[in-house]
């Protein structure tokens, strides 16, 4: 049974608030994006390794293209919360052609294809000194510096059903030894569809074209930065991709229950797709109202034992359910308590901002909202005296009272942390 919660009652804050927290915004964001040479290292690193395997001979005559997934593609990009990892990650997908399935499906498909590329992809590791690590659903591969490339073989599979299913395909599990129905493209192009979505704001303000996500059409190049990191609704992805960062923090060995990052990204994608179309004051409006609503976009079925199983299915490949990571109850309690801190977080932030505590009280809030790299960005921005600066792909957003803000932008699940 699904449960339904009321709406939300949100904290009303002054436009002067609404632009200064975008403008502190604007330095976190760009703090946390990936560096011109990570992003240099990680476009070089997804051209060589997808050429790599499309001359693999194994794989000659089905393997039609090797193309991104995730959260470069979706432009939800963030650095490791780790200060010593200098590498960011990429995520890949190696699409073979329906007639794979006549090679890889039987019971033993799913393990053997997994298996094959876990070879090749060794073979290219030990020509590079990279080492390499074979998975349930892909195969990972470890640069220096920390960076890392996920590669997920899948077997296309077009539906008539699912919405963009001509790119619907099945993802092997080496351990439950079958395919699971897929779709990283139609997804990638359902969130574009929604970013492009014009949000309605009653204070004047505008914003700029750089918002309206364009469409960008071997090895598929990656999507231009300039194209995916500048959306609002990345930019609210991201933001709370840090804030939960920060408040899990690194992996320490045990169990890990901080929310994946398919799951946050699918519940602010159907939440913006709902929201942004409705009056809100500002961005900031938005954003909180985006927040407050995540828990009302997925479905909670309850079993005799007490048990939750949580449900949000994927439009775009048939009985893929985006929550299925998020089904104990370790993560499910985690969830709930980081969704209480996540808008404590953000309010803190905000009652700072209209407070005259000065700034000191303002940083220790953004170090517990977004880590200790936030802290340094604005106080460096603080003291410079001045907003950061901006390029043609950052956007600009007036308010109704002359200020001026900017936001810029830069998942393991089936479409990468």
């Amino acid at each position: 049974m699904a449960v339904v919660l009321p709406d939300p009652q949100r904290r009303q804050f002054t436009q002067r608030a609404s632009a200064r927290f975008f403008h502190l915004v604007d330095a976190v964001g760009e703090a946390h994006e990936p560096t011109a040479t990570q992003l240099d290292a990680l476009a070089s690193s997804y051209q060589g390794l997808g050429e790599f395997l499309t001359d693999c001979p194994e794989f000659r005559g089905l393997l039609k293209e090797v193309h991104p997934q995730g959260s470069r593609e979706l432009g939800t990009l963030v650095r490791p919360l780790d200060a010593g990892r200098e590498g960011v990650d990429i995520d890949l997908v190696a699409m073979m052609d329906e007639a794979a399935i006549f090679k890889y499906g039987s019971s033993d498909g799913p393990a053997r294809l997994i298996n094959d590329f876990h070879a090749a992809c060794l073979r290219y590791a030990m020509a590079h000194e990279l080492t390499v690590k074979r998975h349930d659903r892909c195969v990972t591969l470890h640069y220096a510096g920390g960076m890392t490339a996920d590669v997920t073989p899948m077997i296309l599979a077009p539906s008539i059903v699912a919405l963009h299913g001509e790119t619907c395909a099945r993802i092997p599990d080496r351990t439950r030894q079958n395919f699971n129905l897929t779709n990283p493209r139609g997804y990638a192009k359902r969130f574009s569809t929604t970013a492009s979505i014009s949000p309605r704001f009653t204070t004047g303000i505008v914003l700029d074209s750089a918002f309206r996500a364009g469409d960008k059409a071997g090895v598929a190049p990656l999507p231009d930065t300039k194209d995916v990191f500048p959306r609002l609704l990345s930019r609210f992805v991201q933001l709370l991709k840090l804030n939960r960062n920060v408040s899990f923090g690194l992996p320490t060995g045990g169990e890990n229950v901080a929310p994946a990052s398919v799951f946050l990204t699918s519940l602010c994608l159907e939440a913006y797709k709902d929201l942004a179309p409705l009056p809100h004051a500002s961005p900031l409006d938005l954003m909180l109202h985006i927040i407050e609503s995540l828990p009302r976009y997925f479905q909670i079925e309850h079993s005799h034992d007490g048990t939750e199983h949580w449900l949000l299915q994927n439009p775009t490949a048939q009985g893929d359910n985006l929550a299925s990571s998020m089904n104990s109850r370790s993560r499910q309690q985690a969830f709930r308590l980081w969704h209480a801190k996540a808008q404590r977080d953000i309010e803190a932030i905000l009652i700072a901002i209209e407070s005259p505590t000065g700034l000191d009280t303002l940083l220790l809030k953004i170090e517990a909202a977004f880590g200790e790299r936030a802290v340094r960005a604005v106080r460096a921005q603080e003291l410079q005296g001045q907003a950061p600066t901006r390029t043609p792909s950052r956007v600009a957003i007036v308010a109704g009272t002359g200020a001026t803000f900017a936001t810029t932008s830069r998942a393991h699940s089936n479409f990468g942390d």
